[in-house]
C-alpha cells in the first residue's frame, strides 16, 4: 500500500481500540443454511433409510459444530454487536441443537435397528419446512425485519405440526403388547419432537430480535 493510502494514525488507533463489528446477520444466516441442509438430509433418510445418507448427516453435524464454535468465538471476542448479545447466543446454541437431534435420531435408529416409518417422515418434512423458514428469516433480518417476523411465525407453525404428528404417532404406537418396540420407537419420535422444540426456540429468538429492531 502506498504512503498516501495508508490509514491515518488516528484511524489505526481507533480500529485497534474499537474493532470492526462482525457481521452477525451473515454468520447466523450461514448457520441456518447449514441446519436446513441437514434437515433436508433427514427427510431423505426418512424416505429411503439409506445408511449413506445417515453418514452424511453425521458429517453435517461435524460441520455444524465448526460453525457453532466459530460463531461463539466471534461473539465472545466482539466489542459490540448489532443486536442483543444474548439473542445471538441463544440462536447459535439452539440452531446447533437442531442438528444434534437430527444426528441422534439417525444414529439411534441404526443402533436400535428401526426403519423409518410414516410418522418419522412426516415430522422430518415439517422440520425441514421450519428450518427453511428460519433460514429465510435470518437471511433477511438485517434489511427486512418485518418480513423475518413472518418467517418466524412459519417456523413456529411447523413446530406445532410436528407436535400434532408426535401425539398421533404415540397414540398409534401404544397399542398391543410389543413393549420393547414401543419404547424403542418412542425414543425416535421424541428426538424429532426435541428437534422441533429447538426450532421453535430459534423462531422465538428471531421474533424477539425483530421486536427490538422495529
Amino acid at each position: 500500500m502506498s504512503e498516501d493510502k495508508k490509514p491515518s494514525i488516528f484511524r489505526r488507533l481507533f480500529d485497534r481500540v474499537f474493532p470492526k463489528m462482525p457481521d452477525f446477520f451473515s454468520l447466523l444466516s450461514e448457520q441456518c443454511e447449514q441446519v436446513a441442509h441437514t434437515a433436508g438430509l433427514l427427510v431423505e433418510f426418512m424416505e429411503t433409510g439409506d445408511a449413506k445418507v445417515g453418514l452424511s448427516i453425521r458429517q453435517d453435524e461435524h460441520e455444524a459444530d465448526r460453525i457453532k464454535i466459530r460463531n461463539l468465538h466471534t461473539l465472545n471476542e466482539a466489542f459490540s454487536t448489532p443486536i442483543d448479545r444474548e439473542d445471538i447466543y441463544r440462536a447459535i446454541v439452539d440452531l446447533d441443537e437442531i442438528v444434534n437431534y437430527c444426528k441422534t435420531t439417525v444414529s439411534e435408529m441404526e443402533v436400535l435397528d428401526l426403519p423409518p416409518d410414516k410418522h418419522c417422515l412426516e415430522m422430518a418434512m415439517h422440520i425441514k419446512l421450519g428450518t427453511d423458514a428460519l433460514a429465510q428469516g435470518y437471511a433477511r433480518l438485517a434489511k427486512h425485519p418485518l418480513e423475518a417476523a413472518a418467517d418466524a411465525d412459519s417456523a413456529r407453525k411447523a413446530e406445532r405440526r410436528v407436535e400434532k404428528n408426535y401425539r398421533r404417532a404415540i397414540a398409534e404406537l401404544f397399542v398391543g403388547d410389543n413393549y420393547i418396540h414401543m419404547f424403542k420407537r418412542r425414543e425416535i419420535y421424541r428426538h424429532l419432537s426435541n428437534a422441533a422444540d429447538r426450532m421453535a426456540n430459534c423462531a422465538n429468538t428471531l421474533h424477539d430480535i425483530v421486536v427490538k429492531m422495529t
